[in-house]
């Protein structure tokens, strides 16, 4: 089954000022709030508290371990997806169990995450259910955190992704750590281009293992009717230095420029919605479920 999305309009159409500057509102829409549950301003990882130095030794340990050849081995592991199978529904439930120790603005089970993010969106994109099945089941991959998954460490599974086999850009989240990757010695690996191509496509770019990656595998392999917005969304929502800071869009094809501009309006919702109050998980799960039989087969591969 092939879907017709309507295509998003340019950036100022959507009120979205620039890729700096995502905190704004959508016209009567979805208002972006100024501080997060803990009372700072959104991905703010210079602010001195306890939880932000459990955020800064993360992406110290993520800068270290995620090399070239560790992805490449973990994409061979998992794309097996020999690890359980099950539907799309329960693997949202298994979310409850799984805390993001990466992500400075909430402390919540990610389920809440999830569903925050598909309402708001919902309430704003009314006619793209694409759109809103995407929110639901982007960050589905933390998954890899629990004990049937292989309990991974954090920094294998969640935080901030950029490319491997090239140069690391300066924009990326407390760059300074990767003085002591492996990688940045090798001369394959440590420049602009690397082993990659000009305008390659981002599909053909080694990205940091984690949970955008697991379930972009899942939902591939498993045949899901999704576009390919939606794909591009769920691999590439943590990948910030390109959708934040325009970095690594030398290696981007002219799909990749396009699929852009949804994760530009996607990530506002991502970020911004995340909150102390709850979704009314039972209220609003027919929908979903509605969704997710379109879209997926009853039980998927993992």
């Amino acid at each position: 089954m092939s879907v017709l999305i309507e295509q998003p309009l340019t950036l100022p159409q959507l009120g979205l000022l620039s890729m700096e500057d995502e905190k704004v509102s959508s016209q009567g829409g979805f208002e972006a709030p100024d501080i997060n549950a803990f009372g700072q301003t959104f991905r703010d990882y210079n602010a001195e508290s306890e939880r932000q130095k459990g955020v800064e030794e993360f992406y110290r340990l993520q800068h270290i371990n995620q090399t070239y050849d560790y992805v490449k081995r973990m994409r061979e592991e998992y794309g097996k997806l020999d690890k359980m199978e099950m539907s799309i529904w329960e693997c949202c439930e298994l979310l409850n169990e799984v805390v993001d120790e990466s992500d400075p603005d909430l402390d919540e089970p990610q389920i809440q995450h999830l569903l925050q993010s598909a309402e708001a969106i919902r309430k704003d994109y009314p006619d793209q259910d694409w759109l809103h099945l995407t929110a639901l089941i982007h960050d589905l991959g933390k998954v890899l955190l629990l004990p049937k998954f292989g309990e991974l460490p954090q920094w294998a599974v969640v935080g901030d992704t950029f490319p491997l086999g090239c140069a690391f850009d300066e924009s990326n989240v407390h760059h300074k750590y990767f003085k002591e990757n492996s990688d940045i010695n090798n001369p394959k690996y440590n420049t602009k281009n690397g082993v990659y191509q000009q305008g390659c496509g981002l599909d053909n770019v080694v990205m940091s293992w984690g949970h955008d990656d697991y379930m972009y595998l899942v939902a591939k392999e498993n045949g899901t009717t999704l576009p390919s917005a939606a794909l591009f969304i769920i691999r590439y929502h943590s990948f910030y230095p390109l959708h934040r800071n325009a970095a690594y869009t030398h290696l981007m094809n002219e799909e990749d420029r396009e699929n852009l501009n949804w994760l530009h309006i996607f990530n506002k919702y991502d970020l911004y919605s995340k909150s102390k109050v709850h979704v009314d998980v039972e209220k609003v799960k027919p929908y979903y479920i509605s969704l997710i039989n379109k879209y997926f087969p009853e039980k998927l591969r993992w």
